[in-house]
């Protein structure tokens, strides 16, 4: 009944009635009582809405077609250019606008939003494809224990006797070569570094002198140094002088130090 009252800024009606309302409150007893009591609060929360609504703040309220004008303005419109298009065709619009006006209005905006810098693949975008499904193989079952037994040491004896075939088959051409050349001329030494040298490759060179080492380790051949003292060369006299030189203990290994420089 006394709603307008309620509602005005210099009447102080509502607060009134919700005090009266909260010692009201301390008598309630019945059901009906606080049922009353419960509408009167929804409408005096409704009144205190509408009151609020109408208070006026200093605030100045947000106004869209202003804020749109105002815009216009800063991207450069020309209204003279907007008069003229209006008068030929009304159905263009946005023709008086810089071409530059949404760019200008960007670079102005962006102080005023944070972000981070996008991110850039340099060689394009990743695009990942579901993994191919690997293909199982089937393993062979393992043989018994005998066969592969027998067949692995074959092999690898068959690779130690070929290399060794070898090594012995270069050892006896180089002592029959140093034997041809003692039997021609007995009398001039020959020395260790004109044998042993290839003069066109390092390698070889490396391995002539590791097969003349087994000529000296069994006796065929011994070194001895000449006035110079360079190593010479020369072959045994016969099998009794290598088995008690053998016994005596006269033969000794020497380690022979020859780099690429060296050898050049």
């Amino acid at each position: 009944e006394n709603r307008e009252d309620m509602l005005s800024s210099k009447s102080n009606r509502l607060t009134e009635a919700l005090e009266e309302a909260n010692k009201l409150f301390s008598g309630v007893s019945c059901a009906r009582e606080a049922a009353l009591d419960a509408q009167f609060l929804v409408l005096a929360s409704n009144l205190g809405k509408e009151k609020a609504n109408e208070l006026h703040s200093e605030m100045t309220a947000f106004d869209s077609l202003a804020f749109a004008e105002d815009l216009l303005t800063f991207m450069g419109i020309n209204r003279i250019e907007e008069e003229e298009n209006d008068s030929d065709s009304e159905g263009i619009s946005g023709g008086y606008l810089a071409s530059n006006a949404w760019h200008k209005l960007g670079e102005e905006t962006e102080q005023y939003f944070r972000r981070a810098p996008s991110f850039h693949y340099m060689l394009g975008s990743f695009k990942s494809d579901p993994p191919v499904p690997r293909q199982r193989i089937e393993r062979q079952k393992k043989t018994t224990g005998g066969e592969e037994k027998r067949a692995m040491p074959a092999q690898l004896k068959k690779m130690e006797e070929s290399h060794q075939e070898a090594t012995e088959k270069e050892v006896e051409r180089i002592l029959g070569l140093l034997q041809t050349h003692f039997k021609n001329d007995p009398d001039t030494p020959i020395s260790f570094f004109d044998l042993v040298i290839d003069p066109n490759s390092f390698a070889r060179t490396v391995e002539n002198i590791f097969h003349v080492s087994f000529i000296i380790r069994d006796g065929f051949a011994r070194l001895k140094l000449d006035d110079d003292k360079l190593p010479i060369i020369e072959p045994s006299q016969d099998s009794e002088g290598r088995e008690s030189d053998h016994r005596a203990g006269a033969r000794n290994q020497v380690v022979i130090s020859l780099n690429h420089q060296e050898w050049k």
